[in-house]
């Protein structure tokens, strides 16, 4: 009850988001419509810091952006300072997201880093060949049907492709060195899409140590520290069982995302 009475100071307190899953463009996932209020409401009131509780095996680059940089215009107006708690794995856009914190802590177990773009995809140009099947597009614009995955590979297209991974690839590296600074190991190359596990990944600078959440904050706010934890809700539908075949498609999809890095 201190906290509700007049002129008491209460004690510090810890606002917690959870960022679990994989990040998507969909409600599904997660995703900067989902979570903008979420992250709102956890730099509400001046907590003594916020606490990011990461899970996530990364996914969609421009969400990744959009939601870290939401806790960073946040972090700096409130001047409330931020810290990353990574669980199992932190990768890709997952790692993304923890640079947005001003110190990230690992499990010594904890998969970090993926920092690379990846687009994979399936071609069936000559599945539907050999059942007869003739494929037809009518398309205004050269390059409108590019990546088509029932036309055989053009070098163009995939050249293109090519290009915007790297360009994409360009924007992690200068966000991660952006965040990350002189903290980052100069001599080895942090860029290529590995993964380090724990105590390697605080090594190379990816990580500033080995920690856990409650614990850490204990230790540098107190015993009395209080946590309040928010995280996005379950869209209305799927808490009903509503639209259950996509909720199973997705499902797996990030199954598939975890199971990358043998979770």
């Amino acid at each position: 009850m201190k906290r509700w009475i007049p002129f008491v100071k209460s004690g510090p307190r810890v606002a917690v988001v959870r960022l679990q899953g994989a990040i998507s463009n969909s409600s599904r996932g997660l995703d900067d419509v989902s979570l903008s209020a979420v992250i709102e409401k956890a730099f509400r009131g001046k907590p003594d810091a916020v606490a990011l509780q990461i899970n996530s095996p990364g996914g969609s680059p421009v969400q990744s952006s959009l939601i870290a940089a939401r806790i960073r215009r946040l972090a700096d107006e409130k001047n409330i300072p931020v810290y990353a708690f990574v669980e199992d794995v932190a990768a890709s856009g997952g790692y993304w997201l923890a640079c947005a914190a001003d110190e990230i802590y690992v499990d010594r177990g904890s998969i970090v880093g993926s920092i690379g773009v990846i687009s994979a995809g399936f071609g069936f140009s000559d599945l539907i060949g050999r059942y007869g099947v003739e494929r037809r597009v009518y398309t205004a614009g050269t390059s409108k049907s590019q990546l088509d995955p029932f036309k055989p590979e053009n070098p163009e297209d995939v050249s293109r492709l090519k290009g915007w991974l790297t360009d994409l690839h360009g924007y992690f590296i200068d966000h991660v060195k952006s965040r990350r600074g002189a903290k980052l190991n100069a001599d080895q190359d942090l860029f290529t899409g590995e993964i380090w596990v724990g105590d390697k990944a605080v090594e190379l600078g990816l990580a500033d140590g080995i920690g856990h959440l409650v614990p850490f904050m204990k230790d540098k706010f107190g015993k009395d520290v209080s946590f309040r934890r928010y995280a996005p809700r379950k869209p209305l539908a799927l808490r009903f069982g509503a639209s259950a075949i996509s909720g199973v498609v997705d499902t797996i999809e990030e199954r598939a995302a975890f199971g990358r890095f043998g979770l």
